[in-house]
């Protein structure tokens, strides 16, 4: 028997190693794996069953047979935001979530095939699911978390008008998030996926929707504020006429204590005029004529042009008052 030359054991060895990597291949602990030969699956899913760890090297046919590779672990799905009505006819928009995993594997790979299309079918059927609840409620069911919760207003407001309460709801929004995984569970099962859970992410509201939701919220603060305003103009009026009557009061009281004074004063001063009027026979011409003089300074000045009649009794004492010295005899000294 002739030796192999070298040549050939070479060509020998990679056919063998070329033949053992098409055959052998390696399973994650997070995989599932699915064998096809010539695009049809062959026996049942591996590492399918997260109780049996067959996780490792695994063997099969080469070049025939084709490894398939699926996701094991639980998978987001994050669909996007849509608007849609409710039942009273106002316009939301609404962006949910969910968690899913590959319970069918096989069933999951005839039908989808991969993740991009698991997750095209998946907007399909949890969108439309929402689609449909959402459009069955109003919109206080989809806002309010649960029926239990109930908010109510200070008992100094509700005089203002506003509702004490909120409208009560039936259902709140945990078990729409209920419905819709209901819902769209058993569509999700056609394909082999099994839908864990459906929640709300985010609602916001349309614009005119959210001009009503502003207008209501104005109305309900401009009827706190007015009834703070007419709280606060009737202490305002309050005090204001404590202060005008404290004020009235203080003004009387000082307008008699003026007059009291004015009234004193005004009698010292004409028993001091008596006193001085009745000192001596003179004294009353004296006084007067103090009293022109005091005119002249108050009436005249330098820049004063001032036409009298020679009768005149304010120019009297300026005619005649060098001859009526004169005439006045010398008061001794005493």
């Amino acid at each position: 028997m002739n030796k192999l030359s070298f040549p050939a054991i070479v060509f020998l060895s990679f056919i063998a190693v070329v033949v053992i990597s098409s055959s052998a291949y390696v399973i994650d602990e997070t995989e599932q794996v699915i064998i096809t030969e010539f695009g049809k699956p062959v026996g049942t899913p591996i590492n399918s069953d997260p109780n049996v760890k067959e996780a490792g090297l695994h063997f099969k046919k080469p070049f025939i047979q084709t490894v398939n590779r699926i996701e094991k672990r639980v998978m987001e799905w994050d669909g996007p935001p849509t608007e849609m009505p409710t039942r009273d006819k106002l316009y939301i928009t609404v962006d949910n979530f969910a968690r899913w995993r590959i319970a069918d594997p096989k069933k999951y790979f005839e039908s989808l095939r991969d993740t991009r299309t698991a997750l095209s079918r998946l907007d399909d059927a949890i969108g439309g699911a929402t689609r449909s609840i959402i459009a069955k409620h109003d919109l206080i069911e989809v806002i309010r978390t649960d029926k239990a919760r109930v908010a109510t207003l200070p008992e100094d407001l509700v005089e203002t008008g506003i509702p004490a309460t909120l409208p009560s709801i039936r259902y709140g929004r945990q078990f729409l998030d209920q419905e819709i995984l209901a819902a769209a569970k058993d569509k999700a099962r056609l394909w082999g996926i099994e839908l864990i859970d459906v929640r709300f992410k985010r609602i916001n509201y349309k614009a005119g929707v959210i001009d009503k939701i502003y207008d209501r919220m104005r109305t309900e603060r401009q009827q706190i504020a007015s009834k703070y305003i007419s709280e606060g103009e009737g202490e305002a009026a309050k005090i204001k006429g404590r202060t005008e009557k404290e004020l009235l009061q203080i003004q009387s009281e000082a307008y008699r204590k003026e007059q009291e004074i004015k009234g004193k004063a005004d009698a010292e001063a004409t028993q001091i005029y008596a006193t001085a009027y009745n000192s001596s026979a003179k004294a009353p011409d004296f006084y007067q004529f103090l009293k022109t003089l005091d005119t002249y300074e108050k009436t005249i000045d330098r820049e004063t042009t001032a036409i009298f009649t020679t009768d005149s009794d304010l120019f009297r004492l300026l005619k005649s008052v060098e001859k009526e010295a004169a005439a006045e005899p010398a008061v001794p000294t005493p």
